[in-house]
């Protein structure tokens, strides 16, 4: 173990997985890092905790997924990864509908059974849609309400997008930016598999298995604020400074603050083995006021397993409006605050020595292959 007065090549600020990545790959290659995160925890948002022999995904639902060989190659050298399929299921005021957007849903929602009937009702909702608009003079979209029904017509978009979308937002539908939505994947196949990659799944033994794998033999020091701690003057500890936390934040929010979207989650054990008979239940009406239900055994027990543990673990998902000190999760994808993160971005590209990576340093959605496909393409 070397001191914190010594010098590293690299003072990683975060250990989420663009952080923990980064040192891995950092490591192999002989350079010295110490990867310091404000959490006690490391790992970020993919930290798991175990409840009742059940690994709880703490900071939301995380499911790997992935084209990339090279991707899918790499996190399973550090641990292997299960069959888990992501095929979540929508209830709207008690009825239940399949997701994403496929055959089964059209029988749901239409009775029909053949693709040709199922085109056939969604063209003349969508033509609907379109000569409504062009009624009142309207040529595009000017929201999100009018791209959906564009897009998809009435039913789906009142039964599926519409509340949903507005508790995922706290805005209505009309106040949001079309281009939120330029398109929405409609399947006329019996399929429920939510993502089309070619590998996906969640780590056999938690997300935790992995993060500790990518640190292995890498200093860490948790409970530690970058910019509360000696490590704000990185430049006496490291030659580069690998930066995961929010993007403002560093430049003291010189340009103003960028606005982000958080959740919140109500998590409780249940004596019950099994609860929904799903992973993930979305709730698209405001009759509930969460977004979803995760039952966190269902990503890692299949079958039986599910019946041999006696308890199950929930949460409830609220989507929430960030405020200074929660953490944030998304981006806030409108004109104003992409305008912004355009010029901290500006700023980012004149810091000598500094890297920004991850959803919060590069203020982008990016879902968990991407970090790490991005990492892997970095010259080290």
């Amino acid at each position: 173990m070397q001191n914190c007065t010594s010098k590293y090549d690299y003072l990683i600020v975060g250990s989420g997985l663009f952080g923990a990545t980064f040192a891995y790959c950092a490591k192999k290659k002989g350079k010295r890092c110490l990867v310091i995160d404000k959490r006690q925890h490391l790992g970020g948002n993919v930290y798991c905790e175990k409840t009742e022999g059940i690994n709880v995904h703490k900071y939301g639902a995380h499911i790997f997924h992935t084209s990339n060989k090279k991707v899918w190659d790499f996190v399973n050298s550090i641990v292997e990864f299960n069959r888990y399929t992501n095929s979540p299921v929508a209830n709207y005021k008690g009825k239940l509908y399949n997701l994403p957007f496929n055959m089964n849903t059209f029988y749901q929602m239409w009775g029909v059974t053949t693709p040709t009937e199922a085109m056939a009702k969604i063209e003349e909702q969508k033509k609907d849609a379109v000569e409504k608009l062009k009624a009142l003079g309207i040529e595009e979209p000017r929201n999100l309400e009018e791209q959906a029904l564009c897009l998809v017509g009435r039913d789906i978009f009142y039964t599926l997008i519409k509340e949903y979308t507005e508790k995922q937002w706290g805005r209505k539908c009309e106040e949001l930016p079309a281009f939120i939505i330029k398109r929405l994947p409609v399947r006329f196949v019996y399929d429920n598999n939510y993502f089309n990659d070619k590998y996906q799944g969640v780590p056999n033994g938690g997300y935790n298995r992995l993060i500790e794998g990518l640190l292995e033999g890498v200093e860490c020091k948790t409970d530690v604020d970058f910019f509360n701690s000696e490590y704000k003057d990185w430049r006496k500890f490291a030659d580069k400074l690998v930066y995961t936390g929010a993007l403002d934040e560093y430049f003291c929010f010189s340009l103003g603050k960028l606005d982000w979207r958080t959740v919140s989650f109500k998590t409780r054990v249940l004596d019950v083995p099994n609860y929904q008979g799903n992973a993930v239940v979305n709730y698209t009406s405001h009759d509930e006021p969460y977004t979803r239900i995760i039952e966190h055994k269902h990503f890692e027990m299949f079958g039986q397993e599910v019946y041999e543990n006696p308890k199950t673990v929930i949460s409830e998902e609220y989507s929430v409006e960030y405020t200074q000190g929660m953490e944030p999760y998304y981006p806030v994808n409108d004109e104003r605050n992409n305008a912004l993160a355009e010029a901290y971005r500006r700023l980012a590209e004149k810091e000598k020595g500094v890297i920004f990576g991850g959803r919060l340093g590069q203020y982008r959605y990016y879902d968990m292959a991407p970090v790490i496909e991005q990492v892997l393409e970095m010259d080290i």
